[in-house]
């Protein structure tokens, strides 16, 4: 006698469905359709889970230069200030400073800009 082992069998294509579940047509109704879109999408979710921190690093040094600009400083000349001040402050606590509270993000450049000065000096 053939055995199929069926209750895992059903067990596993109708988890992949339930996984498809929200996929149009026939990517959500046929375990073979759906076995492929749903595997499909595990590959871009992983692949996105890293380009993810990629975006929102470039987005803070977008808002980081945009304020530092109107503060009379280039993005570059104000990390180097802050690196040269030794002010641990990463950047995305940094845009949310520049966004939200412009008093204490003007503090931040005075830093740099005295440092900077300091390291032209000696």
């Amino acid at each position: 006698m053939r055995v199929t082992n069926a209750p895992a069998s059903r067990k596993r294509r109708k988890r992949m469905l339930q996984a498809a579940k929200g996929f149009r047509m026939r990517r959500s109704k046929l375990y073979r359709y759906a076995s492929d879109a749903v595997d499909h999408g595990l590959q871009y979710a992983y692949r996105d889970r890293k380009a993810r921190k990629r975006t929102f690093r470039g987005l803070w040094q977008i808002r980081i230069n945009a304020a530092a600009r109107a503060a009379g400083m280039t993005y570059s000349r104000l990390m180097e200030g802050l690196k040269a001040a030794q002010v641990a402050i990463d950047r995305k606590i940094l845009a949310d400073l520049a966004a939200t509270d412009a008093a204490a993000f003007g503090a931040l450049v005075k830093v740099a800009q005295e440092a900077l000065q300091a390291k032209a000096r000696g």
